[in-house]
């Protein structure tokens, strides 16, 4: 017997119909990608995609086509979001961070008809323009900001909006059409596409907003820090959208100074972006002396795990913590971990080994820990083994790609090891491809590196195993000094030795300037492996 329900597809374009309506007066507000400052509304975001929309169709772009976007955090990104997902197009976020070379294989890749561009990004398009389909390049400014440039079929994205009268329906989609696609740089060899439906999107935004995930509500004033380009912005423009929260977009100024003067100016609740970009944030802060944001409640961090100094150093200042776990594949939300009123009862210095921890699933996420063999392992915070996910915001292949990405049982191996306890409290100990073996036992590089960035001397760290004779692996110290001189080898291995094992210290401890770092704030350890072979 069937259920005498609605059936109403689940599409993007009803995100921002509802935020266009019920929030139609909340502000979306920020920095341009060309220093200038935008304040709008949910409303008048609502208006310009239907505009925007309404162009790109008259221009002959239809359903199913892709459209690249190679841009910061803006209010004009963000209207193109609804509006080519919205028309039923798929809007595809690239990294201006990557290598020319990975550019020109996703754009291939995907087969981008349009490419919208921020006026800074345009010299990095035209060298690579030659190599490219794209037919129409649109710039992400006004008439002035758009620079003399070759690229073919260029126009200013202002003039284009202005195109259409705005008089737009969006269309009645299938919820399992393809709304947006990013690549994942989380693989080896080429990228890999993960293909997010209507469906899987709005869901995803059901599941982000409940309270012990993102916690997000009408009052809040939410400053997305990662990028737009990464994974959707942990899809943070569409949880904003269905809560109608104000949104404060950093434009290209994620420096300490820019960062600050928004989360005041502008009294957000709530920020989230990876740690990189916050340690420098809070050394910024207690170097000048600069008083906790007053609006601020939370910061949400993720990309890579956090040090426990960076985690106590949020809560000293009565800032929430939390942790979030995610990959591309998974829209990208997996996990957060929010204390329980027990551990919040904690010290400081003692509830930080709880925050460490990635958390538990959001309804709409099942999780899973297996052995080599792929068998499942005990929820005892003992045992571990790879952690393999399923849920409805979870991709079950890669764009155009036929190589099987799921389990015979249907559960998608995200490659990194991890433990679950009881209560279902799930934390990542390595990748797979990270974790060092030395001597039959297995080390965890993570483990290291949160206990040496606990050491005061050391600001960032990161572990990877070289090979060794007798032993096997062993680990190898990468660090960057937090003071100068540098702390000695002698004092760092006295600090592991508090919480590691003598087996699991390091042999050898190296202070750089710099971490080599990926597009997405997470440090390149295949770098690291290339230049210390055999350190």
């Amino acid at each position: 017997m069937r259920g005498r329900m609605m059936e109403r597809p689940l599409l993007v374009s009803s995100l921002i119909e509802h935020a266009g309506r019920v929030h139609r007066g909340r502000e979306v507000v920020g920095r341009t990608a060309t220093g200038g400052t935008h304040r709008g509304t949910w409303g008048e975001v609502r208006a310009r995609a239907k505009h925007l929309a309404g162009a790109l169709e008259a221009r002959g772009i239809r359903r199913g086509d892709r459209l690249g976007t190679l841009a910061w955090n803006t209010h004009r990104h963000l209207e193109v979001y609804y509006a080519v997902s919205g028309m039923g197009a798929v809007c595809h976020t690239l990294n201006p961070r990557l290598h020319p070379s990975q550019l020109v294989y996703i754009l291939n890749h995907a087969a981008d008809r349009v490419l919208f561009v921020d006026p800074p990004f345009v010299p990095l398009v035209e060298a690579v323009a030659d190599q490219i389909s794209v037919e129409t390049y649109v710039v992400l400014g006004g008439a002035g900001e758009v620079p003399d440039s070759s690229l073919p079929g260029l126009v200013a994205y202002e003039e284009l909006v202005a195109e259409h009268d705005g008089a737009y329906d969006w269309p009645p989609l299938d919820e399992h059409d393809a709304a947006s696609l990013c690549y994942t740089s989380g693989t080896t060899g080429h990228p890999k596409g993960a293909l997010f439906s209507h469906r899987s999107t709005v869901l995803h935004a059901y599941g982000a907003i409940q309270p012990d995930i993102f916690g997000l509500g009408r009052a809040d004033a939410v400053l997305p820090i990662v990028p737009m380009f990464h994974a959707n912005a942990w899809g943070l423009p569409y949880a904003a959208a269905a809560v109608g929260s104000k949104v404060v977009f950093p434009g290209p100024r994620l420096d300490p100074e820019g960062l600050t003067e928004q989360l005041v100016d502008e009294e957000v609740t709530m920020c989230a972006g990876v740690p990189s970009v916050f340690i420098p944030l809070l050394r910024h802060w207690r170097e000048r002396g600069v008083a906790k944001p007053p609006a601020l409640r939370m910061m949400l961090l993720g990309g890579t795990a956090p040090p426990r100094s960076l985690i106590e150093a949020i809560e000293d200042l009565g800032i929430e913590f939390r942790h979030a776990w995610g990959m591309t594949e998974l829209s990208p939300l997996g996990s957060t971990h929010r204390l329980t009123p027990e551990e919040r009862a904690e010290p400081v210095r003692d509830r930080s080994r709880h925050h460490v921890k990635q958390g538990r699933p959001p309804f709409g996420v099942e999780l899973r820990i297996v052995s080599e063999d792929g068998a499942p392992l005990p929820h005892d915070g003992v045992a571990f083994g790879e952690l393999q996910v399923r849920g409805p915001w979870v991709v079950d292949g890669y764009y155009r790609d036929e190589t099987p990405s799921r389990t015979a049982d249907g559960w998608f191996p995200t490659g990194d090891v991890a433990t679950v306890d009881e209560t279902f409290c799930m934390q990542i100990t390595d990748r797979t491809k990270d974790l060092i073996k030395s001597g039959g036992e297995w080390i965890s590089s993570i483990d290291v590196e949160n206990a040496a960035m606990g050491h005061p001397g050391i600001s960032m760290a990161a572990v990877i195993g070289v090979p060794h004779e007798r032993w096997g692996e062993r680990p190898l110290l990468v660090a960057v000094a937090s003071s100068d001189p540098p702390p000695t080898k002698e004092s760092v291995l006295e600090h592991l030795g508090d919480s590691l094992a003598k087996w699991q210290l390091p042999d050898e401890v190296i202070f750089v300037d710099t971490l080599p770092m990926g597009a997405t704030g997470k440090v390149q350890k295949t770098k690291l492996r290339e230049q210390y072979p055999g350190a």
